[in-house]
């Protein structure tokens, strides 16, 4: 009776995912505003350190679990947080949120369908491809190359942040791998992003807003994703993603204003339709809902 009301009382894989991503779409809005303040390396840097002192009180992890074969995932994880947000705010900074989350969008959703055993979701992502080229209009000649080249490799980041996320989530309790990685992330984005932080000399009220986006991502997004990547397979959640590109251009619209013309709509109606033919799976075959993370050894 017990695990079946533990089971009713923890939320959907879905609904967690789902909320971590309306989240780090508002985020990132949210961010532009600091963005112009300390430039975009400082605003992830901001975000990474503010993030990691909050799961440092909030965790308090103990670094004796960690086993010598967890080390290079965290370490890569870390690296990979701190490098996907730099990236894709570097993005931001030239290209509309709603385009940037959508050429991000295609590292998630290759790894879906690599992950898929069925040859035919190679084609999603060609298929998403085109809408990209949609949605960037680069007929038009007012396309910035340097903000797709920002958005693409916040997107490699991303597919593998996906892989590396939830064999960290499998490996320890709730979301005490972010508390491992997202310092590991502050400490990647301190180079250039500490050079930026000083050169804006911030005011306070930045400095504050920097601290509450840390609050809403990492800290509360990233955990729902860890949270939902421990109880659903990469292919579930490439799939799921699908919806991330419109609250991109949902988010971007009523808080940037960015209004999409109806080429861009298409494109992003096309992402989202590549996204969700990925792959229709559900649910991991083995939902890992104790982690095995060794008992402390106490010193005799």
């Amino acid at each position: 009776m017990a695990d079946f009301a533990t089971a009713r009382a923890t939320p959907p894989a879905w609904s967690m995912a789902v909320a971590a991503m309306l989240l780090i779409q508002v985020s990132n809005a949210l961010s532009v505003t600091v963005i112009d303040a300390v430039g975009a390396a400082g605003t992830s840097w901001l975000r990474m350190c503010f993030g990691a002192v909050f799961l440092l009180l909030i965790v308090r992890p103990n670094v004796r679990s960690i086993r010598r074969a967890d080390v290079p995932t965290l370490l890569m994880l870390g690296a990979v947080t701190g490098l996907m947000t730099t990236f894709f705010l570097a993005a931001l900074d030239r290209i509309p949120l709603g385009t940037a989350v959508a050429i991000e969008f295609l590292g998630p959703l290759t790894v879906a369908a690599v992950m898929s055993r069925q040859r035919r979701a190679l084609v999603w992502p060609a298929l998403a491809l085109v809408g990209v080229v949609l949605l960037t209009e680069p007929w038009q000649g007012a396309t910035d190359a340097l903000g797709i080249v920002f958005a693409l490799l916040a997107g490699i980041c991303w597919g593998l942040y996906n892989l590396l996320t939830q064999r960290v989530g499998d490996r320890f309790s709730g979301i005490t791998g972010l508390a491992f990685t997202i310092p590991i992330a502050a400490v990647v984005t301190t180079v250039i992003g500490l050079p930026q932080v000083i050169g804006g000399a911030p005011t306070v009220p930045i400095i504050l807003l920097a601290a509450g986006i840390a609050l809403i991502t990492p800290v509360i997004s990233f955990g729902l994703e860890m949270l939902a990547l421990r109880r659903m397979t990469h292919t579930a959640f490439g799939t799921l993603l699908a919806i991330e590109p419109a609250f991109g251009l949902i988010v971007g619209l009523i808080i940037l204003s960015q209004l999409p013309g109806p080429l861009q709509i298409i494109g992003i109606v096309i992402v989202i339709v590549a996204g969700a033919a990925a792959q229709r799976d559900g649910t991991r075959s083995r939902a890992v809902d104790d982690p095995v993370v060794p008992p402390p050894q106490h010193a005799e």
